[in-house]
């Protein structure tokens, strides 16, 4: 759902989305390329991200890089994420203690 939510914001490459998920986890949240390219090929199978071969590498030397984006499939499934992690966290707080 992290990808997800990161490509809500825009379309990106592979390693765009993991530096992304390490900024918006302020550098606590670390993932490697071999944990994040296997998630992209499991949403992409999914159909809940969509995903091209750009065109040309942009002024850069290497290969060509898959840009990826939300489809709608996929916006609709982080919806119901973000339902069920709000109701996950309101329980795991009722037990904690913490308010709401």
């Amino acid at each position: 759902m992290l990808i997800l939510a990161t490509l809500e914001r825009g379309q990106g490459h592979g390693l765009e989305i993991l530096r992304r998920l390490e900024i918006g986890g302020c550098g606590l949240l670390r993932l490697k390329e071999g944990s994040l390219y296997p998630a992209l090929y499991r949403l992409e199978a999914a159909r809940q991200v969509e995903a091209v071969w750009e065109k040309e590498p942009h002024g850069r030397r290497g290969a060509r890089r898959r840009i990826y984006r939300l489809s709608p499939k996929g916006g609709r499934r982080l919806k119901e994420a973000r339902g069920e992690f709000k109701s996950f966290t309101s329980v795991v707080g009722g037990i904690l203690g913490v308010p709401a």
